[in-house]
């Protein structure tokens, strides 16, 4: 008698047989014809019988026969669960973290709308830089601050554009994260996901080693793992699903992704996030993507594609944490509890780390209207700008001029008028060059 195990996932077909007839198959019958022609366009199947013994029984074509019992032992994996990916959780332990999170959001978005258009544009370009550095950061790789605030600016249109030339890679992150979030609406697609791709690694490589690009996975050079430890001695924190099962799995996550349900955003949110790691469907880059895709999601919870919080730089702060945690969910079985429980905390976390945001948008905001009748053209304006959202290094003569594309004599005009007006001085530490630096006590977090 024939039991359908695992009907779900359309990728795959897990079916029982008993002994008579796996025998009966190896005899005499071929797979194909057992399985049936409505499955062929799978890449792979796995039959299974139930029989006493826990070995491999036989080969037919391309098709494994195996007994039930060494199935469980070779599941190591979630996504080699026979029911993946059919998640499932215990709402009732983490419904006050979910109203919690909820409530933070409304509180957030309550006061951004206070702030008005100008300082919400303004908080949202500083949230969206902090989320490029840190996703970037946690794959440890360092951007230069000014270049992605000046690529953000730049594609949203905002005054502080075209100030600096930015790298590219810096440019494909940028884009990525502004197509998640702005158009955080808009349907899922492979096409979109390959896009994102192309533009985390426009020459086609990562680092020195030329990868496959703007298409899953081939796994040309063994199997995708997260490994440690020293050669010889590995330690397989990981292994994702063999290339040949990604376009279905990633067929089946897609549909979900873009389809209507009742679970709520910010879960699917952490679903996401979870499933699409676990697929890894890219050769290098799926940190990065699974945190866009996390953001769009969130994006759409909070309806709003401008953002405030950053999911990334929690994540980073919490790093150890969530690589334990993901680690331990990706070896579990099916319950995810845990895993959705962990992601609510630190989406709490987020939404109460804003606060240092929101003080440097104030502060800046306020600085301008306390010198409102102050004169100052249009490099200073640029260059006070740059000087409250950090300038990288010390504020020199021969920087503002090269800032400002002007001469070093206009550079120092500049910078005597405004020690005249107050808003600048001598640093008091001397050297070769003279620094400059605000004039005044306390200056925001981060500056």
């Amino acid at each position: 008698m024939k039991e359908q195990i695992e009907t779900a996932v359309p990728r795959r077909s897990f079916i029982a047989l008993d002994s008579d007839e796996a025998r009966k198959t190896a005899t005499g019958h071929s797979c194909d014809t057992l399985v049936g022609s409505k499955n062929t366009f799978m890449q792979r199947i796995i039959i299974l019988f139930n029989a006493n013994n826990a070995t491999n029984i036989f080969l037919c074509n391309k098709y494994a026969v195996y007994s039930l019992q060494i199935l469980q032992r070779m599941s190591n994996f979630i996504h080699q669960k026979a029911n993946w990916p059919e998640f499932a959780w215990r709402s009732n332990e983490f419904m006050n973290l979910l109203s919690e999170a909820r409530n933070l959001q409304g509180r957030l978005w309550g006061r951004m709308e206070s702030l008005g258009f100008d300082l919400r544009n303004e908080a949202s370009l500083d949230t969206l830089t902090l989320d490029v550095l840190k996703s970037a950061e946690i794959e440890g790789e360092i951007l230069n601050p000014e270049h992605v605030r000046s690529s953000i600016a730049q594609r949203l249109g905002m005054e502080f554009a075209g100030s600096i030339v930015s790298d590219r890679n810096v440019d494909g992150m940028v884009e990525m994260m502004i197509d998640a979030t702005y158009n955080c609406f808009k349907p899922l697609t492979a096409d979109r996901l390959f896009d994102w791709h192309a533009a985390l690694f426009p020459m086609g490589r990562s680092g020195i080693f030329k990868i496959t690009v703007a298409d899953w996975r081939k796994d040309t050079t063994g199997k995708m793992q997260v490994v440690s430890g020293v050669v010889g001695k590995e330690k397989v924190h990981f292994q994702a699903p063999d290339a040949d099962l990604i376009e279905n799995e990633m067929n089946h996550f897609l549909e979900w992704f873009n389809e209507k349900n009742d679970i709520d955003l910010v879960i699917k949110a952490a679903i996401a996030h979870l499933w699409f790691v676990t697929i890894h469907p890219f050769q290098d880059g799926n940190g990065r993507i699974t945190r866009a895709l996390t953001d769009m999601l969130l994006a759409q919870s909070d309806k709003s594609t401008q953002r405030f919080y950053s999911m990334s730089a929690q994540i980073r702060i919490e790093r150890k944490k969530y690589y334990e945690i993901l680690e331990k969910t990706q070896k579990g079985d099916l319950d995810i509890t845990e895993w959705i429980k962990w992601f609510l905390g630190c989406l709490i976390n987020a939404l109460n780390s804003t606060e240092n945001t929101l003080t440097h948008v104030l502060f800046k905001a306020n600085f301008w209207n306390k010198r409102s009748k102050i004169i100052v053209n249009e490099r200073q304006k640029k260059l006070i700008n740059k000087l409250l959202d950090g300038l990288d290094g010390k504020l020199t003569s021969v920087k503002w001029a090269k800032i400002a594309k002007c001469s070093k004599d206009t550079a120092i005009r500049d910078i005597n008028d405004l020690i005249a007006k107050g808003i600048l001085q001598k640093e008091a530490a001397g050297g070769r060059s003279t620094n400059y630096e605000f004039k005044m006590t306390q200056m925001p977090a981060g500056n």
